[in-house]
């Protein structure tokens, strides 16, 4: 029997079961849960024709379009399988979407969850090595699951927890607060995961925990979790990142700090060039602009500024190069990222995808690529999350306000 979401329940999400410890134990001996249903998502629902009206109001380069990929609850980061076969949706709550085009015809025919006999915590970052293995990053642990692409049509599935459960951070840092991981499979075959601190600004005598542990930076590990060291500090939350497909380099998205007015501080893009590297957090609020809470005090030695800054508080999350033959050859090893849009900005602004050009010096501009998601009233029709790539060079974007992936192409 099916369970469906309908658009009037896209929100309220069918709990996990129970006994979710036992239920990781049972399936680490390849043992069954006793979990008979998975949760379908309805694709014919009435919210699918308001969210292709409010698309055709976006603006886009010419030659390029967007539209209605599949409807995904709460739909945050993405992860392709290698084959091609399922797109991996993480989200804020708990859940992972297992999302299909079986016909091809790059519209999603079906969404369901993903290991529905296991409970799962913030579940936001997805990512695949190019062997197969699915990672997923929660609030305070870190799953592998092996052959994903392949076992998610069960809904008992491999899971193999590489952080255990209260290790990923402090169990006493926990927080609702910047919880949202992301998690890429790296160049050097290593795990790199964000760990946003919770403040607004990291107060002082969290420094040396935060420092110790990586909380308000990206840490490294090995594929099944050993070999922990941080590789990233002075990040305030960081929500997206990936790696330059030519060098190898990390980049990433920065938000920054609250509460300093509408125009500071900007946003950043960064550019990561070895490991130990420090971007300024708690010291500066974002770009050059000192926070009011570490004002006169002494800035530590080797603060790396940031490639771009963008519109403060635009929330810049999710990005991903982009290495596909479909766009342009200007768009060749761009970064495509999201800017879900401002909260607390007294005129609102984001809810855009933008895109960054970096020339072959490493200088990097950036410019908006796909808008239209805010009305003229400053409402949000949508608000975009992350970025990832079809193999057939289009791009998917997530929108966890909307509940919707949508499709970009090109054609001459």
């Amino acid at each position: 029997m099916k369970k469906f979401l309908g658009s009037a329940a896209a929100c309220i999400l069918i709990g996990a079961p129970v006994f979710a410890q036992t239920n990781l134990e049972k399936l680490g001996a390849f043992k069954i849960t006793g979990t008979t249903d998975h949760t379908y998502v309805d694709q014919n629902s009435a919210s699918a024709s308001s969210i292709r009206s409010v698309l055709e109001d976006i603006s886009l380069p010419a030659g390029f379009k967007i539209e209605l990929y599949a409807l995904v609850p709460d739909a945050r980061h993405m992860a392709m399988a290698p084959q091609g076969t399922v797109l991996f949706v993480g989200t804020k709550k708990n859940k992972v979407w297992a999302v299909m085009d079986r016909d091809r015809d790059r519209v999603a025919d079906e969404v369901k969850d993903f290991a529905p006999s296991l409970e799962l915590d913030v579940p936001n970052g997805v990512a695949f090595s190019k062997d197969g293995f699915l990672f997923i990053a929660e609030r305070n642990r870190g799953m592998m699951y092996p052959a994903a692409e392949f076992f998610h049509e069960s809904r008992d599935v491999v899971a193999v927890p590489i952080v255990p459960q209260g290790t990923l951070i402090p169990v006493e840092e926990e927080s609702y607060n910047h919880t949202a991981r992301v998690i890429k499979v790296g160049p050097d075959n290593k795990l790199y995961i964000s760990l946003g601190q919770p403040f607004n600004v990291a107060p002082p005598e969290k420094l040396d925990l935060y420092t110790e542990t990586g909380i308000g930076g990206i840490i490294r590990m090995n594929r099944d979790g050993t070999g922990r060291e941080v590789y990233t500090y002075g990040v305030r939350n960081s929500v997206g990142h990936d790696f330059h497909p030519e060098t190898g380099e990390l980049w990433w998205t920065v938000n920054q700090v609250d509460g300093m007015g509408d125009d500071i501080p900007p946003g950043e893009i960064n550019r990561q060039t070895e490991m130990g590297q420090h971007f300024g957090h708690p010291w500066y609020g974002g770009g050059s602009i000192r926070t009011s809470e570490y004002a006169g005090q002494e800035v530590p030695d080797g603060i790396v500024m940031p490639a771009v800054e963008t519109t403060a508080h635009a929330a810049d999350l999710g990005m991903t190069f982009y290495s596909g033959k479909m766009f342009p050859n200007k768009y060749k090893n761009a970064i495509f990222s999201a800017q879900h849009g401002s909260w607390n900005r007294t005129e609102p602004v984001g809810a855009r995808v933008m895109v960054t050009f970096i020339d072959s010096e490493g200088n990097a501009t950036t410019e908006p690529f796909t808008e239209g998601w805010m009305d003229e009233n400053g409402e949000y029709n949508g608000r975009p999350v992350d970025v990832t790539q079809l193999k057939d060079g289009s791009l998917l974007v997530s929108d966890d306000f909307a509940n919707a992936i949508y499709r970009i192409s090109y054609s001459q």
